[in-house]
């Protein structure tokens, strides 16, 4: 079976500023691709260009089995989208919003109304249907957003950056919300800097930065490229970290972490609870008083860290050189 989305070394320049530089990937079909990076890593670029908002320099891309440059109207009738920023407009009530995506999408009055109301049922803003936009909270609008890149009932979805600028409890409704389209179907691209939101969603993980891919796999199979268990040890004594240090590395099988603010040691390991036995056993030889200890997995932001050398900087502004919108207006001709 043909991929959902796919795409063949992309490359997009800004300027003097590679964006993408020779991306390929792909979807299959009811799946969820998580898209991770760094701001500015080419995530948006991804998705405009699938969206048929961008054209690439070079490249090829498919989308339900349309070709992106080819027939950018018969991919549009196949998508939604929903970008970083909720595309509502303000002055128009919830239901007048979902309904006019509906007539743009030429749906039809009475589709389009049915839909509309269908819509704000399910995303539980029937209550607020008939109150302009301009006076929802954030996680509202967030909430109507995603629903107008449904109106037309789309086989495949993007998604970028979804859920920032919410509060935990709108991150989890929305996580709620992509769940249960995935499971009637759906495929999704999902591009994000938070990676629980990708760990919890995705199917399959692509890490990228600086235009190009430098990882790609599940959340598990990115976690053990970086490698197993960690001896994690915090030291009461932030004067003898260094001491515990050359006392137990060679218990590793790797180098060892210093946090010298948080006196806290990390070290890779195999053998699991033994390790951990030798390790309590060889520091209390020497009187190191431990304040906690314990052997974790490395998490997906340790693989993100490792793997492209700084973390998201998801408290960084959004990135916004890849990030002009046009709207869904546009999208639907």
């Amino acid at each position: 079976m043909n991929p959902a989305i796919g795409a063949q070394g992309l490359v997009k320049h800004y300027g003097d500023v590679k964006a993408l530089d020779g991306v390929d990937i792909s979807v299959p079909v009811g799946t969820v691709l998580g898209l991770l990076g760094p701001n500015g890593a080419g995530k948006t670029t991804i998705v405009r260009i699938l969206s048929t908002l961008l054209k690439p320099d070079s490249g090829s891309a498919q989308v339900a089995g349309i070709d992106v440059l080819a027939d950018p109207r018969g991919v549009r009738r196949k998508i939604g989208l929903s970008g970083q920023y909720a595309a509502v407009d303000e002055y128009l009530t919830g239901y007048e919003n979902l309904d006019m995506i509906g007539r743009l999408y030429h749906l039809g009055r009475k589709k389009s109304r049915e839909r509309a109301r269908e819509l704000l049922a399910q995303f539980r803003l029937d209550d607020a249907a008939d109150r302009t936009a301009r006076t929802y909270s954030g996680g509202m609008r967030r909430r109507l957003d995603l629903a107008g890149a449904l109106v037309a009932d789309p086989p495949v979805l993007f998604l970028d950056e979804p859920t920032t600028g919410l509060d935990p409890r709108g991150r989890l409704d929305m996580w709620e919300i992509i769940q249960t389209l995935v499971s009637r179907g759906t495929t999704l691209l999902l591009t994000t800097q938070y990676l629980e939101e990708a760990d919890l969603l995705a199917d399959e993980i692509v890490v990228i930065d600086h235009g190009r891919i430098i990882a790609q796999g599940t959340s598990d199979e990115l976690k053990s490229e970086v490698g197993g268990e960690r001896l994690d040890i915090t030291v009461a004594d932030g004067a003898r970290l260094a001491e515990a240090r050359d006392l137990l590395e060679p218990l590793g099988i790797g180098q060892a972490t210093l946090d010298a603010s948080r006196r806290q040691l990390l070290i890779p390991v195999s053998g699991g609870a033994a390790v951990l036995t030798e390790a309590l056993r060889r520091l209390d030889g020497v009187g190191l008083t431990v304040d906690d200890v314990g052997l974790r997995r490395p998490t997906l932001d340790d693989a993100f860290l490792i793997l492209t050398g700084h973390d998201t900087g998801v408290a960084e502004t959004v990135e916004k050189a890849n990030a002009t919108r046009k709207t869904r207006k546009e999208a639907a001709r």
